[in-house]
């Protein structure tokens, strides 16, 4: 039997594959195809649903990659454990539902690259606009959609802990912004996030929900791609098993990767496009020798300053197991505790007078609790998340063999670079300085983790190779450039993959640095735009707004 043909073929129903699925097949004439590795994201499923659960799919084979880093020679060996969405929805739905957009300054960093002009802060907006509903911000706010399909709250952040964390911040002479994600992301304030009447707004829910049953669009989930199929160097299908059945073909004139900064770059180089010389030694035949297929890992990597609280007033006792039927209760009707995804509030702020726009981000959480649902012996606590926000250490994703199952070798470097060390000393000592404000004082019952024995810049940097762990912000590992870039992967363009046909990538990978912030937001807008690019649709007109610029701030200060 002959293959069945699509015009497009989306490998990935993640955050970006379920919004190209929605663009692209919003064209009846486009037979779209997505295949998704993991499971569905069923509505019944609290785990996914419940934005406070968002620590039990971390870690569990039913929703997570479980990937591990190999060895960090600058964390004293540690293998760092870095969890990617395995279900609809990919990694939005089992991330912290944090949005944020990274600072305008970060794209003019992107767009000041050769050929990377149409990815300035200018041409990005528009598309950040479109895709979102912030319901939030007064409806002519230049810098907000309002009409998009992500639906954006905005943490309420009344609990007490939070009030006095925002007054400590300006105490500490860090100002506030009305919106990170607006005119001045420099400052502190409540956050965005992708939560929408008490439950979690997943790209997939967001994107391919409601377009389901659009006779041209087919989702095909536990569908696992081994590889790209080429006729010389054109992609004209994929290769997939459905859980243990046999490999099944399908053709396309078009493929699409939307696997995430991980799983694109693997299956390039499975695939036979990526370092000859390495894909030569795994015995796969080389379709097209480009060597930046897997280079350039850039990630998050951040602490939680953990305090104790004087106050009974943190969400700890909300963690008791005899609490959660009645938790449980509140949330069906969309409300109590477990409708939040607790990251209401925080900021961002510069270490150093060096840099041009804020390198930390803050996150403050009213409750003392790692990712994995652990917390510190006692009662009441508080922390922030925090960490440098664009470090120059730099890694790479590699296969080990030909083997589509075995996870490739992610090597992050995690404080290998002169910067990254430096401005992970200043982030821990600003954060220090924020949480021993007068406001906190009557909260404040001493610092838990590191605690006071840390102290000296070596003793900081100790702590964190040995407590540091990742934010969950792969990128940047088949990056945009012009084909004359011997390290870029994808045309900016049009988002092919440079060297053959009918093939593109569209998701974190493709950025050149990774964002100032948690990455869904910009992922999601490269995927609007590449759409527009994809379909050969004029490009949203450039956005006139003007942003906060530091520098410019000082000048007009000074």
């Amino acid at each position: 039997m002959a293959p069945l043909q699509y015009d497009f073929v989306i490998v990935g129903g993640g955050s970006a594959g379920s919004a190209l699925a929605n663009r692209l097949s919003a064209d009846p004439a486009n037979k779209v195809l997505v295949l998704e590795a993991g499971r569905s994201d069923y509505p019944w499923d609290v785990f996914i649903q419940m934005p406070a659960a968002l620590t039990y799919p971390i870690g569990s084979r039913f929703y997570d990659w479980k990937y591990e880093s190999e060895p960090e020679p600058h964390m004293g060996g540690r293998r760092i454990y870095h969890a990617r969405g395995k279900v609809l929805g990919g990694s939005s739905s089992i991330n912290g539902m944090i949005f944020q957009r990274g600072n305008p300054m970060d794209y003019e960093r992107w767009a000041a690259d050769p050929g990377m002009e149409t990815w300035d802060y200018a041409h990005c907006l528009p598309y950040f606009r479109r895709m979102e509903n912030c319901l939030a911000a007064d409806p002519d706010d230049e810098f907000r959609g309002h009409d998009g399909p992500l639906v954006l709250e905005r943490g309420p952040a009344t609990n007490p802990l939070f009030t006095a964390f925002q007054k400590a911040t300006e105490e500490a002479g860090y100002a506030p912004t009305d919106d990170v994600n607006g005119y001045r992301q420099e400052g502190f304030a409540k956050f965005d996030r992708n939560v929408h009447r008490g439950r979690r707004l997943s790209a997939s829910k967001a994107y391919l929900k409601p377009v389901r049953r659009r006779p041209d669009l087919t989702v095909r989930t536990r569908a696992f791609v081994t590889r790209v199929l080429f006729e010389g160097k054109k992609a004209v299908g994929v290769e997939y098993q459905r859980g243990k059945g046999a490999l099944q073909q399908v053709h396309a004139k078009e493929v699409i990767l939307c696997g995430g900064a991980i799983n694109s770059p693997q299956l390039l180089q499975l695939s036979g496009v990526g370092n000859a010389r390495e894909l030569g030694a795994l015995g796969i035949d080389v379709v097209h020798d480009l060597p930046g297929v897997g280079e350039n890992l850039q990630d998050h990597l951040e602490v939680y300053i953990q305090y104790a609280c004087k106050q009974p007033v943190s969400m700890q006792p909300y963690l008791a197991k005899w609490r959660a039927p009645f938790i449980g209760l509140q949330w069906l009707f969309r409300k109590g505790p477990a409708a939040t995804n607790h990251f209401e509030a925080g900021g961002f702020a510069r270490s150093n007078e060096d840099v041009d726009y804020p390198n930390l981000m803050f996150h403050f959480l009213p409750i003392a609790v790692r990712y994995d649902g652990s917390v510190p012996a006692g009662g009441h606590g508080y922390q922030v998340h925090v960490g440098p926000m664009y470090s120059d250490a730099i890694g790479s994703v590699k296969i080990k063999s030909r083997d589509p199952r075995e996870h490739p070798a992610l090597r992050f470097n995690y404080l290998s670079t002169e910067q990254d060390r430096r401005e992970w000393v200043e982030a821990i000592r600003v954060a220090r300085k924020l949480l021993n404000q007068p406001a906190l004082a009557p909260f404040n019952d001493g610092e838990i983790s590191p605690g006071p024995s840390v102290e000296t810049d070596q003793e900081i940097l100790d702590w964190v190779a040995k407590d540091g762990e990742t934010a969950l912000h792969p990128s940047c590992t088949c990056k945009m450039g012009p084909a004359t870039d011997e390290t870029a992967v994808v045309d900016p363009t049009s988002m092919r993959v440079h060297g053959v046909e009918g093939l593109r990538v569209v998701d974190a990978s493709v950025m050149p640095y990774v964002t100032n912030g948690n990455i869904y937001a910009p992922v999601m807008m490269i995927a609007e735009k590449a759409a527009d690019l994809i379909l050969g649709k004029e490009p949203l007109a450039p956005s006139k707004a003007a942003y906060y610029r530091h520098r410019d701030a000082q000048k007009q200060a000074g």
